[in-house]
């Protein structure tokens, strides 16, 4: 459930930045790094963009392959799929290639994200997008606090660093940094929202709910407004490249 909230949630977020920045029917050049199974790549792809997935894992991309396979013609050959990650977009695109850039997900892995964001920046077009998706460094003590782990959460207050679901140490992101380092290189800040205000402590393997539709109604209008917003566990930040 989580994931299905978060895919949503993000889908409908970038499609309002994408409608407030470009001309209906525009064919955008999409640049998606990172790109997972490419839930987001793929959707658009079918809304009709030249889309570009770079992705490190290879189970990751044998399945977005493997989906990709099972769609028209059209779109797949509107869709690229490239084994890279966000240092190498320097070694396989000219600087202004895309019209919008995704990061979702990425950077609590990357140790230092600022070349990295850099290296993205300089991939937009004049007037792009940059659409990142980051874990909340501001929060990170809700999510122990509300699972009753109080020592946890203390330590919390202390640091960006934590250990995910999947048991890997990673980090977070604070907003206030990241909105320095976004204005630094050419991209600032335009909006951002919260992603997973009160589905983020859902249980593993939880079904959908039958009122699912009031679900993402609630999670979507925390997530643009405050204070609700600020205490996410995911930010989705969306710069402009100036």
């Amino acid at each position: 459930m989580r994931d299905v909230v978060r895919q949503e949630l993000v889908a409908r977020q970038l499609d309002e930045q994408i409608a407030g920045r470009f001309p209906v029917g525009r064919r955008l050049r999409v640049l998606d790094v990172g790109m997972g199974r490419g839930t987001q790549a793929l959707r658009l792809a079918r809304a009709g963009h030249e889309v570009t997935g770079l992705e490190r894992d290879p189970e990751m991309i044998e399945a977005a392959r493997r989906t990709l396979a099972g769609e028209p013609e059209g779109i797949r050959e509107r869709m690229r799929i490239m084994e890279g990650d966000g240092r190498d977009t320097g070694v396989h695109f000219r600087p202004g290639s895309f019209d919008v850039v995704l990061c979702h997900g990425v950077l609590m892995y990357v140790a230092e994200p600022d070349p990295v964001l850099a290296g993205l920046a300089r991939m937009l077009a004049q007037g792009g997008l940059l659409s990142l998706v980051v874990r909340n460094g501001d929060a990170l003590a809700m999510r122990p606090g509300l699972y009753g782990d109080w020592a946890g959460a203390l330590a919390a207050f202390e640091t960006t660093a934590y250990r995910n679901r999947s048991g890997s140490d990673v980090r977070a992101d604070r907003r206030a940094a990241l909105t320095a380092t976004l204005a630094g290189i050419g991209a600032p800040l335009h909006t951002w929202y919260g992603v997973g205000i009160f589905t983020d402590t859902a249980p593993e393997g939880a079904a959908l709910p039958a009122d699912m539709e009031t679900l993402l109604a609630v999670e979507e209008r925390a997530g643009r407004t405050d204070p609700y917003r600020g205490i996410a566990a995911l930010l989705h930040l969306c710069g402009v490249r100036g």
